[in-house]
């Protein structure tokens, strides 16, 4: 039995759908394309009932290739496919105005790629594992941006705040268990861990690269000098002075709140750490608030 209900088009001397053509399917979709020995098979549009519609490339009655689907919502992919699946390079455009653009895997984000969040202007640039955002990253704010890695879309280990003034943070985050009521320890679920800010210096701007450098001994190190004794101590001093001095010049008040925050109390306040980590809303110089967006 044939699958499609109704034909309009080329056919080859077998009688089988050959050449340009439109199909109407018994579940309502319809295509108008290229077929080839009765498979959709090159450049074609393909209506779904329920209004979704790719417009692209077909082999062998599937999406392989370039080409756009759109989907009921309204968010859009646009980019490489392969065996029906999203797969290579692509930009994937969500309905709150949110962008990925990078590599695909077997339908999922996977490797390098930019996740754009429209609402607060930040974006996360790096590494991705099989839709989540893992391994050496960068996220990216208005006036500051952090430097490390990531895990299980969470930042983890070392890393560093860098500051556009000129100064940087560094140190780490360490996973610690969110503490429970009576009630809820009595419930059988599992345990809430999040990373927590723990900094250790503020130092000079330095160049950063997507893999966290090793510890290498000072005479392996090509144009550094000798570990700084007492001298460095004041240049850090020195820096975290004068990162007080130009926040109260120039009325960067909130960004001395972060620092604040991240050194005395392990994370920007109103900071919630959880699956869409980190976004802040920029506009409010008197508290950091962490806004949610949709990550496909």
């Amino acid at each position: 039995l044939s699958s499609v209900q109704e034909y309009e088009g080329e056919r080859n001397e077998a009688g089988e759908r050959h050449g340009h053509g439109k199909a109407r399917l018994p579940n309502g979709d319809i295509y108008e394309g290229n077929y080839e020995h009765g498979k959709r098979h090159g450049q074609g549009i393909y209506k779904f009932k329920n209004g979704a519609r790719y417009i692209g490339e077909y082999v062998r009655n599937q999406k392989h290739g370039q080409g756009t689907f759109i989907y009921p919502d309204g968010s859009r992919y646009e980019g490489e496919w392969a065996d029906d699946l999203r797969h290579g390079h692509g930009v994937y455009y969500y309905i709150n105005n949110d962008t990925y653009t990078g590599e695909w895997f077997a339908h999922q984000r996977h490797g390098q790629g930019t996740y754009f969040y429209a609402e607060t202007g930040s974006k996360y640039v790096g590494t991705w594992v099989n839709g989540q955002q893992e391994g050496a990253a960068e996220l990216i704010h208005l006036n500051h941006r952090y430097q490390g890695k990531f895990l299980n879309k969470n930042p983890v280990g070392p890393g560093k705040y860098v500051f556009d003034i000129g100064c940087e943070q560094h140190g780490e985050y360490r996973l610690t268990d969110v503490e429970r009521g009576e009630e809820e320890e009595e419930e059988e679920t599992l345990i809430t861990v999040i990373p927590k800010w723990k900094a250790t210096k503020i130092t000079e701007l330095a160049l950063w690269t997507p893999t966290l450098p090793q510890e290498q001994p000072a005479a392996d190190r090509p144009g550094q000098e000798e570990a700084p004794g007492a001298e460095g101590k004041n240049t850090e001093v020195n820096c975290q002075a004068l990162l007080q001095e130009i926040f109260l010049i120039q009325g960067l008040l909130h960004c001395w709140q972060i620092l604040y925050h991240l050194s005395y109390q392990g994370s920007p306040k109103g900071l919630k750490i959880n699956s869409s980590w980190p976004k802040w809303n920029n506009t409010d110089t008197n508290s950091l608030v962490h806004t949610t967006g949709a990550v496909g």
